[in-house]
């Protein structure tokens, strides 16, 4: 398994959520999935692939528009959270992205910047015990723009106080690289590390 660098100028470290610290994408699938079949729609893994990293109603409005539907977007969310979160037990850390975060915790000051909600990113930094790691978490209900929009990850530096162009993104979804690119920070897909 490659190592992952952390290049001597980065002065701030920001970590998306799920599928970056932790391994928590199929448990949202299964989310989505449950939440999809119980509204009478019907599942397209692909869709809701490409569409990581979106606010959670959005994707169901765009769901309905792709495939001619009208599931409720606030119930849809709702039974894909209440589903979530009842796996709380199920949450693993991604092994390679937290040794990032232990060789840097007092070196270099860390942020959560994730397309969920407070509730559910917030329950998974406290279920493996990581919370305390991060000096700032940013989450869907925060005040700026969704991926791919840079504004999460220029707020992250911003309350770190790291200028952007000393930071570093550490993401799996491809919304959330092109956000990071846009902020003009170094993006690392941890895709590629973890085979």
């Amino acid at each position: 398994m490659l190592r992952i660098e952390v290049p001597e100028y980065i002065k701030g470290l920001i970590f998306d959520c799920d599928g970056t610290l932790v391994d928590s994408m199929p448990l949202h699938w299964d989310a989505w999935k449950k939440a999809v079949d119980l509204k009478g729609g019907t599942w397209h893994e692909e869709f809701f692939s490409s569409t990581k990293g979106m606010p959670e109603e959005d994707i169901v409005a765009l769901y309905n528009e792709r495939f001619s539907l009208s599931l409720d977007p606030v119930e849809t969310v709702r039974i894909k959270h209440e589903h979530f979160r009842n796996c709380a037990a199920q949450f693993k850390p991604i092994g390679y992205v937290l040794d990032v975060v232990q060789q840097y915790s007092g070196i270099l000051p860390m942020a959560v910047a994730s397309g969920g909600v407070r509730k559910n990113v917030m329950l998974e930094l406290e279920t493996l015990d990581i919370r305390h790691f991060f000096r700032t978490i940013l989450t869907a209900e925060d005040d700026v723009r969704p991926k791919p929009a840079p504004d999460i990850f220029l707020e992250a530096a911003r309350r770190l106080g790291v200028p952007p162009e000393n930071c570093q993104v550490f993401e799996d979804g491809d919304l959330g690289l092109q956000a990071a690119r846009a902020a003009g920070m170094l993006a690392t897909d941890i895709r590629e590390y973890g085979v």
